[in-house]
């Protein structure tokens, strides 16, 4: 996704602005960790300072590309349901993928996942609060639905935030980005790979049994999102 609003003539991206937050507070020994918070703000307010500012590179659309667990509680939301704090001066939109595609690629970096790992609680509350403040759900697409018409798919995306869809998102040269994260090197092997959306391949088979529960759970909270996918 950040691959294809790069693509677009009017867009800039960034790429999970508040990880090395994420990784200084919590510890987690994520590859790279201190190369992380060395390269990258760790301050959260600083952040989000700089991410309700001005839109960079005189572009109109800046794309945020953000993982719902780097939220953490001390990062100040404001009342959402009021309709304050910095996240509401944001187009928030949901980005799902099916619990267990989405665990098989992360257990291959997080041997041992929690719920809170994959953010899919954090999702489901921020998704309720921003519906209960406008009256109506926010955007949701689907990873799955992406792949099998990335352009129905994100032309819907596009309609639904009041943009044009532009032809090129669905398309780019392969390699890495200076709006990269210093992460890339450890996480994006395959999207350097990358010079479109790949045909969807189903995936999730060779789950480890250990993980089985944690699936179970996870499910419950994407069908929550799924419901309302685009």
């Amino acid at each position: 996704m950040m691959r294809s609003f790069e693509s677009r003539s009017d867009s800039t991206v960034t790429d999970e602005p508040l990880y090395s937050h994420y990784l200084k507070v919590t510890g987690l020994p994520h590859p790279g960790r201190d190369e992380v918070i060395a390269h990258h703000e760790s301050d959260w307010r600083k952040v989000v300072a700089w991410l309700t500012g001005p839109v960079p590179e005189g572009k109109s659309l800046w794309y945020q590309k953000h993982m719902s667990h780097h939220l953490l509680p001390e990062i100040d939301r404001g009342d959402l349901n009021a309709g304050g704090g910095w996240l509401s001066r944001l187009e928030n939109c949901f980005l799902i993928r099916e619990p267990r595609a989405m665990l098989a690629s992360l257990a291959k970096v997080t041997p041992n996942p929690t719920i809170e790992d994959t953010g899919l609680p954090q999702q489901v509350e921020l998704f309720e609060q921003i519906r209960a403040r406008r009256g109506a759900a926010p955007p949701v697409i689907d990873a799955r639905d992406v792949l099998v018409d990335p352009r129905r798919t994100l032309g819907a995306l596009c309609d639904r935030v009041g943009i044009d869809f532009q032809e090129s998102m669905l398309s780019w040269p392969p390699g890495r980005r200076r709006t990269d994260g210093i992460w890339a090197e450890h996480w994006y092997a395959e999207v350097e790979r990358s010079t479109g959306f790949a045909p969807y391949r189903p995936k999730g088979d060779d789950l480890p049994e250990r993980l089985e529960p944690l699936a179970e759970r996870c499910s419950r909270l994407y069908e929550v999102l799924s419901e309302h996918r685009l």
